[in-house]
């Protein structure tokens, strides 16, 4: 993992509903990355909180008028990207792949709030698929679920990045639901950009599991055995 300086800027993260203070080191370390990086690539089990704590570093910065807009994206893998053939108009068909990171959102500010930056535009929640040919600028933009993007759909993710904005790419490789495992380009973007200043890798472990206590021996166990 690339050090993060401290540059005592503060761990906890203040949105309207709650204050939300790291539990780990790495924790720290992530939500340090979060706010100084361009771009954050982390990795690692269910529960370590790689989604939520990205989503309210994004909330607070969206809030204090440091960035125009969130854009929260995942690869909807169970529909192989072709949407097309699902009922309804494209928010009822995209909606259940995008559902954890609704409950982010919901969990640190009020629901209608939450519909009505939705519905202006502040909050842009869209698949994968649909960021291709886009610069974001002004944006706080975070793929989630990367370990089922593919080496080119992260490529194409990672260079969307305009003035004023910052990516976040979160993954877990040991839930990879992509036909060939080996098609995910989650672990090989942290190889290939790991040596970029502007770029911090962040590993978690079962350790930095806040779920339930036993989210974390369930973690432990299936990576022992594998």
């Amino acid at each position: 993992m690339k050090k993060v300086k401290n540059n005592n800027v503060t761990d906890i993260i203040k949105t309207p509903k709650k204050s939300i203070i790291p539990r780990s080191e790495k924790q720290k370390s992530y939500v340090r990355a979060l706010r100084e990086s361009d771009i954050v690539i982390s990795a690692g089990p269910a529960g370590t909180g790689k989604t939520f704590l990205a989503v309210a570093v994004g909330l607070t910065m969206l809030l204090e008028k440091k960035i125009e807009r969130i854009i929260l994206s995942r690869p909807a893998v169970e529909a192989g990207e072709r949407l097309g053939f699902l009922p309804g108009d494209m928010k009822e068909k995209v909606d259940p792949y995008l559902r954890p990171l609704y409950d982010s959102l919901y969990d640190l500010f009020d629901f209608e709030k939450i519909q009505r930056m939705i519905e202006i535009g502040d909050i842009e929640i869209a698949p994968l698929a649909f960021m291709r040919g886009r610069t974001l600028k002004n944006s706080f933009a975070i793929l989630d679920e990367a370990q089922n993007a593919t080496d080119t759909q992260i490529k194409m993710f990672l260079t969307r990045i305009g003035e004023n904005s910052k990516i976040v790419v979160n993954g877990d490789p040991s839930q990879i639901d992509l036909p060939n495992k080996n098609m995910s380009g989650l672990v090989r973007s942290k190889k290939l950009l790991g040596h970029l200043k502007e770029i911090s890798i962040v590993d978690f472990d079962h350790s930095d599991v806040v779920r339930h206590p036993l989210v974390s021996k369930i973690v432990k166990a299936y990576s022992n055995n594998d």
